[in-house]
């Protein structure tokens, strides 16, 4: 019974192109579609509707962890049609469980709309680079495309260490080793030290989550790889400071030092409904300068935000001004910007005078940024 649901139900999430389905007790499955929750009109939930589909999907070791730890995370193929991200859990001592679809397909970074600077970081030597944003906001997809450049054009050695692996890559120019964590590796921090020994050009590092996985991340990229992370921070300048932050004070000043010698980008992003259907994301870029590594290191992140603004021939842009842009093109709605927006004030002004029919050209808001510098 079970699985002839399950099937069913992600059926239904691939047709409808859901992001996410969810199942707890007391509610009909529901999906997330271009960020929104929709119900779907079948039968409620009971305890045991959970269990059987938790059954039906998860590996052993997966089901015996999460009686262990009240929770685990898996991914799992669904035929040819799609892979999904789940997590189960317990929650009022039931089971429920998450399934994130994975696209089928790898999208490219010109599909993706990433600035087109961030290719070019790619291709550096060494480094780190940083993938930020909330939950959900397409981190992975972004990695995974970027990883997908290097493969078609570069004869590289990447070790990526995943929780769980979600894009499965094939060896194109470049060999590709996906190491899943709970299954092949213990944690992160170990996966990038033995990943050091394997001879690797990229290391993927899924989550920099704690302090030891930053810290060898933060080593590897020093010591001539690059190295791709993600963080759940906004912005360029929230994501250094919760680096710095995540160290005992007493080794905050050499981690600045550390962090402005191997930090060369952060790209930041979020996903809007886009007007009719779909979704789109928007960017804010930091490209790391000779300046702006000076800024880390002497503390001085909160002006960061306006070497972005100024930074704009060095291929950096400003969340605020993406979506603007996103909104000029008739791509997304206007409150679903100023409700993302990092200043939206600044921004609503910006609209209504935009709706005015007063763009400032690119002397004035040249002129403007002087000023403020």
């Amino acid at each position: 019974m079970a699985t002839i649901l399950i099937d069913k139900l992600l059926q239904t999430v691939v047709n409808r192109k859901a992001s996410d389905l969810h199942l707890t007790v007391g509610q009909p499955p529901v999906l997330r579609l271009d960020g929104r929750l929709i119900r779907l009109q079948t039968k409620i939930l009971k305890p045991e509707d959970t269990v059987a589909l938790m059954k039906s999907i998860a590996p052993e070791r997966c089901q015996k962890e999460l009686q262990e730890d009240g929770g685990a995370d898996f991914g799992f193929a669904f035929g040819e049609a799609a892979r999904f991200r789940v997590s189960i859990f317990k929650q009022r001592s039931n089971v429920a469980m998450v399934l994130r679809q994975i696209p089928a397909k790898l999208m490219d970074l010109k599909e993706l709309g990433t600035p087109s600077v961030l290719a070019d970081l790619c291709k550096r030597p060494r480094g780190l680079i940083l993938v930020t944003g909330p939950t959900g906001c397409g981190k992975t997809t972004t990695l995974a495309a970027m990883i997908d450049y290097l493969n078609e054009n570069f004869d590289h050695h990447i070790i990526t260490v995943e929780d769980p692996i979600e894009f499965y890559h094939v060896h194109k120019k470049s060999i590709i080793n996906q190491r899943e964590l709970g299954i092949d590796v213990p944690t992160f921090a170990e996966a990038i030290r033995r990943g050091l020994r394997q001879d690797p050009d990229v290391i993927l590092v899924g989550e920099m989550r704690d302090l030891e996985t930053i810290e060898t991340a933060i080593t590897a990229a020093e010591t001539g790889h690059v190295v791709f992370g993600t963080l759940h921070t906004t912005g360029a300048q929230g994501t250094i400071n919760r680096i710095i932050d995540v160290f005992p004070t007493s080794q905050q000043e050499q981690i600045r030092t550390q962090l402005s010698t191997a930090i060369i980008g952060i790209l930041s992003q979020t996903l809007m409904p886009k007007i009719g259907g779909g979704r789109v994301a928007a960017y804010e870029m930091l490209v790391v300068t000779p300046a702006i590594a000076n800024l880390i290191r002497e503390s001085k992140t909160y002006r960061i935000t306006s070497s972005i603004q100024t930074g704009q021939k060095l291929g950096m842009q400003m969340l605020d001004d993406h979506m603007f842009q996103l909104w000029r093109d008739g791509v997304v709605e206007k409150k679903e910007i100023l409700f993302r927006a990092n200043h939206p004030e600044e921004l609503a002004s910006k609209i209504a005078r935009a709706e005015r029919g007063l763009f400032e050209d690119e002397e004035e808001a040249q002129g403007r940024l002087e000023k403020v510098k």
